[in-house]
């Protein structure tokens, strides 16, 4: 080995030892390496591209909501692994890994508190938690919020991101679609507005559900929405579909979305929006 070899292999030694793999993000659509904190100060956005990165409950309550405002509702039981369901992997552990690497109960979280001094009841499902799947657990975590909501005469948000229903719970987690489209029922009767903002992904039984009937549907920038995926309904149709049929800008250009919101405004938006919706009650 020559000398400047030697040379730049202890360079690269010292650089890796004190350049921890956690002190960078990596972009996932332009792959620009991000300084972690200024990522994180910046609302997980990418400064360079504007790509906005999937986010957990805790911190989109944090970003979202007026700070000491919010609380977590309890969660409701519900049988786990209802069918003793096994693949390359049991069900339950599968809950079990989730769990450890989330710290949450399951994919669905919901917390009560004020947007703008607003109250509000807000829900957010995490991506992370086994695609966001939803099953019995984020059913009822569902139909949860949407109760509080009623209880309190207050709207209720919620915050999808999911690939589908959780196929190791079978028809059950098929059931949960006519379960929370009832609740939403329940709250539009009463008056109560029920606000949907579709981030990056929403996909599968819950657009087919919940994520597609409310009185506003908002999205955060590039997120992808639909059913089924670009190549199975290729596959399906044999027709070549437009590029990017599936973000949110193209379904605003075709009326499915009412409009997409930077995460930056997305605050002031919801409580303007909360403030139309919920005029009868303040003139009340």
């Amino acid at each position: 080995m020559s000398w400047l070899s030697n040379v730049r292999n202890k360079i690269a030694s010292i650089t890796k030892r004190e350049t921890p793999d956690n002190l960078w993000h990596k972009c996932k659509k332009c792959e620009a390496m991000v300084f972690l904190k200024e990522y994180e100060e910046n609302m997980h956005i990418c400064p360079k591209c504007e790509h906005h990165g999937r986010i957990g409950p805790m911190t989109r309550f944090a970003q979202i909501m007026d700070e000491n405002s919010w609380k977590m509702i309890p969660w409701a039981a519900v049988q786990e692994d209802p069918l003793k369901f096994k693949d390359q992997k049991k069900y339950s552990d599968r809950l079990k890994d989730a769990r450890n690497k989330t710290g949450e109960q399951d994919a669905l979280i919901n917390a009560q508190g004020t947007i703008e001094n607003i109250p509000c009841v807000v829900g957010v499902q995490d991506f992370a938690f086994m695609g966001g799947s939803m099953g019995l657990a984020v059913g009822q975590a569902f139909v949860d919020g949407a109760k509080r909501a009623l209880k309190d005469q207050c709207p209720y948000i919620i915050f999808t991101a999911a690939g589908g229903a959780r196929m190791q719970e079978g028809i059950l987690s098929l059931m949960q679609m006519p379960k929370t489209t009832v609740a939403i029922s329940m709250l539009r009767e009463a008056g109560i507005p029920f606000i949907v903002v579709l981030t990056d992904p929403t996909t599968g039984g819950v657009t087919a559900s919940y994520a597609m009937l409310g009185d506003v549907h908002i999205s955060e920038p590039g997120a992808m929405i639909g059913f089924a995926g670009q190549r199975v309904i290729e596959n399906t149709i044999r027709e070549k579909l437009p590029e990017g049929f599936q973000t949110a800008e193209y379904l605003l250009e075709h009326g499915m979305v009412d409009m997409v919101v930077h995460r930056k405004e997305l605050r002031a938006t919801l409580a303007q929006i909360m403030g139309y919706l919920m005029a009868w009650k303040t003139a009340a």
